[in-house]
């Protein structure tokens, strides 16, 4: 199976591991390159990204492509962008970790695919499910540093506030912009042109 044909079937497999599914338009599967080698993985898919199939579309995704345009990086030709899970949770809340569970085995088929060499995590959730070794953190320690994750080997991460946070708090958005531009300068040389 390649990439596009695992994305062709779970996009239209109509999934039912979790309760998501009572509420979703479409399984959001990612937006972007699959060939890069740069993987961006943010929480959930909004109302945007529900009704048009395509992760990170909605005012957090614009903000995020602005950003990194603005550092030379086209979000879609540079990067895979996916979610924690592939479905919109109600009220756009966090997704439970029993969602997590359920939908976390197509997050890690997707990263085996691209063997990434370098990850951005966007805010803590992404982090919590990702990188499970950080229990109890407090994101502005943990945002803007590279570690390394044993189940990922040779792959570097980093987190960063999520896109939506900065859009609620602007005076955060010259310390995402500084974590951003480290991240793409660590990465480039693994960005697929």
């Amino acid at each position: 199976m390649t990439y596009a044909e695992f994305k062709s079937a779970l996009a239209q497999s109509n999934c039912k591991l979790c309760g998501l599914w009572r509420s979703r338009t479409r399984i959001v599967v990612d937006r972007g390159n699959p060939r890069a080698k740069i993987l961006i993985i943010g929480e959930a898919p909004g109302e945007n990204e529900d009704l048009r199939g395509l992760a990170f579309v909605g005012r957090a995704g614009k903000l995020l492509d602005e950003l990194m345009e603005s550092l030379g990086f086209d979000t879609n030709r540079d990067s895979l962008i996916i979610n924690v899970v592939k479905c919109r949770p109600p009220g756009n809340r966090r997704p439970t970790p029993q969602e997590v569970a359920s939908c976390f085995p197509f997050l890690k088929k997707q990263v085996d695919w691209v063997r990434p060499k370098a990850v951005l995590l966007l805010g803590a959730t992404a982090l919590k499910h990702v990188a499970p070794d950080k229990k109890n953190f407090k994101m502005a320690q943990e945002v803007g540093s590279f570690f390394t994750q044993p189940d990922y080997p040779g792959v570097d991460f980093m987190v960063v506030y999520h896109p939506a946070y900065i859009l609620r708090d602007r005076r955060k958005m010259p310390v995402m912009l500084e974590h951003l531009k480290r991240f793409i300068e660590k990465a480039r040389g693994a960005r697929c042109d």
